[in-house]
């Protein structure tokens, strides 16, 4: 009898391997709508041209590529060579991007960009997955208005810090220290 159980338990699992398909494809953000990464902006990133995040707005880009995300916030370079890996984006904010004006602007607009990737770098060498969302929230909420933070995605934060989206999730329901409780 229980080599019966056995196998019809695992005639009844389902694979979700898709080798062909990213689930980048789309993002279902909190409120159940759908983004595509068919933007113009996407569109703008792969054109090869460099451009720098306002930096006198509260905006910025997370970017996603295969396995990870990047968050560029204002003053930071976007596009050129660097990001024509991305498989789509979520702005943030009133998003304005410009053209630099200078090499000069262009080189810092890229120094920014580093200490961007710095920042979420010190979040993720956090060992504790609930630690690294805890934080993660905290950061975008210092640089956001926390009913913009609520409105981006689990899979958005996963990504930027190397966790699950359920972690995400919980840690936004009930918060890291709960969650260390019940794990």
């Amino acid at each position: 009898m229980d080599s019966e159980n056995r196998q019809r338990y695992q005639t009844a699992m389902v694979s979700t391997y898709y080798p062909e398909t990213s689930f980048l494809d789309y993002i279902v953000m909190p409120d159940g709508t759908e983004q595509s990464p068919g933007s113009d902006i996407l569109t703008q990133l792969h054109s090869g041209k460099v451009f720098i995040v306002n930096s006198r707005r509260r905006n910025g880009l997370i970017l996603f590529k295969r396995y990870h995300a990047e968050f560029a916030g204002p003053g930071a370079a976007v596009g050129g060579d660097y990001d024509r890996d991305c498989q789509n984006l979520l702005p943030i904010g009133n998003l304005q991007l410009l053209t630099p004006d200078s090499y000069d602007e262009r080189q810092k607009a890229y120094l920014i960009r580093r200490q961007w990737i710095r920042l979420i770098k010190q979040i993720t060498e956090n060992p504790l997955p609930q630690q690294r969302v805890q934080k993660i929230l905290d950061q975008f909420e210092q640089y956001f208005p926390p009913e913009t933070v609520d409105k981006l995605p689990d899979i958005a934060f996963a990504l930027l810090v190397g966790v699950l989206p359920q972690t995400v999730g919980i840690v936004r329901r009930l918060g890291s220290d709960e969650y260390t409780r019940f794990n």
